[in-house]
């Protein structure tokens, strides 16, 4: 019998079945998120473009977030939270189906409309699903609760990495770059439609299977936690968030954490391909490679994210967040110095301290705020910016090939995930002093 008010049960209601529902979604947007880190390498190889012109994947897909939050937030006050969640898979499954004409026009630019839509959708998700799984028991588990909600995550994020690997990577035309730009246009044409045909099948599959997931929640009952008031006051909302000092700052740490996880997971491609093409490898297998390479730092991620959610029943989240964060520094200098595969180990290593650092930063800043957390939220995914503003500056350091004279660029731009990984651990550090002032 669960008591009245445990994980995932509230005033004596057990919310077990919209809970797994709603922690679903959580897997289904880490698909999207990491099979989308490897098309970086992938467009840029198909469409003969540089890394940089590459990320304006990432631009994209981060950006949607940044747009869509605010709008997702005031969708959701109006109605409910199923209403966002149902909003954010339709979108999603639209935007996945859209692959398939931009793969007909063949132009770059209608896979970047195609992403922007999806990812619109997953604003939705990330708006609706997180404080409604804040809202699905007592404040005293919330940040637990959601830590849970989050482990499911990266079990999707490992299946969009398996399927870019195995799928995608694997079965595009083994011609290098450099080869493919000594290719006629004609010769080059052939070869880009072929690889379309073979990127865009996943996104057609899950397109598909977010249109069933959308009619299993549509047609389920769920709680109306956190859907009490409908009114917007959208200015004195916005006050009373700023004034919060674990809001604001929250969602700081929240853009250099989500900037700092889309560096370490897009660009270890780039940084193994160095390594394992130094080694002897052609830069295919050398690609493959560097992707296995990424779902062992998921798995990492993931038992670190269900160890952390079983260590936050004796240690402060906030803590925890600081101290995780000091390890991810220690690893990413070991990512800069380190010339071999000691760095990809390094790597690997970093994606375990990232592991606890977006539901608890979320947890941290949303903690109390009742029907405020509906644009609170909104304010912590429109911080998921940092994805599409902090890589960009990383490939252009990237794309230098060296700096002072003979030390790789890639190692040298793990500097920028240095130096988030820092603002975060200062964040974790001031919101553990600040509960220990309030006597939390």
């Amino acid at each position: 019998m669960l008591k009245p008010n445990s994980l995932i049960s509230k005033n004596g209601v057990s919310h077990l079945l919209p809970f797994i529902l709603i922690t679903f979604c959580f897997a289904l947007w880490g698909f999207a998120n990491d099979i989308t880190n490897p098309m970086v390498k992938a467009f840029s190889k198909i469409f003969r473009m540089s890394v940089t012109d590459g990320t304006l994947v990432q631009v994209v897909f981060y950006g949607g977030y940044f747009a869509m939050a605010f709008p997702a937030a005031m969708f959701i006050r109006k109605y409910t939270y199923k209403a966002g969640v149902l909003m954010g898979l339709g979108l999603y499954s639209i935007g996945a189906l859209l692959f398939f004409p931009a793969k007909v026009a063949g132009a770059y630019g209608y896979f970047l409309l195609a992403y922007f839509i999806l990812t619109c959708g997953l604003s939705f998700l990330e708006t609706s699903c997180n404080p409604y799984i804040l809202a699905m028991g007592s404040d005293e588990t919330a940040t637990r609760r959601l830590n849970l909600a989050q482990c499911f995550n990266p079990c999707g994020s490992i299946c969009g990495m398996f399927v870019a690997m195995n799928f995608i990577q694997a079965k595009l035309n083994p011609m290098s770059s450099a080869e493919r730009a000594a290719l006629s246009n004609a010769e080059f044409n052939i070869i880009k439609d072929s690889d379309l045909n073979i990127l865009i099948s996943p996104y057609l599959a899950i397109g598909t299977i977010i249109a069933i997931v959308f009619v299993m929640i549509w047609v389920t009952k769920m709680p109306k936690n956190g859907d009490n008031s409908h009114e917007m006051n959208v200015l004195p909302t916005l006050k009373r968030l700023i004034s919060l000092k674990q809001y604001r700052e929250g969602v700081i740490a929240q853009f250099f954490y989500v900037g700092v996880q889309i560096m370490c997971w897009t660009f270890i491609i780039q940084y193994g391909t160095r390594v394992f093409m130094a080694e002897g490898m052609d830069e295919q297998s050398a690609e493959v490679l560097s992707q296995r390479y990424n779902i062992y730092a998921m798995l990492l991620f993931i038992f670190f994210r269900f160890f952390a959610t079983y260590l936050m029943k004796y240690i402060k989240p906030a803590l925890l967040l600081s101290v995780f964060a000091v390890f991810g520094m220690a690893f990413t200098a070991g990512v800069i110095f380190f010339q071999n595969r000691y760095g990809i180990y390094c790597l690997v290593a970093v994606s375990g301290c990232m592991s606890l650092m977006f539901p608890t930063i979320y947890g941290i800043a949303l903690k109390g705020l009742d029907d405020d957390a509906k644009f609170g939220a909104a304010g912590l995914i429109m911080a998921i910016l940092g994805g599409s503003v902090l890589p960009p500056f990383q490939a252009k350091i990237i794309d230098m090939t060296t700096v002072l004279g003979t030390f790789p660029a890639v190692n040298a731009s793990f500097a920028l995930p240095l130096i988030c990984f820092i603002i975060i651990g200062i964040y974790g550090y001031r919101m553990y002093t600040l509960r220990l002032n309030d006597g939390n």
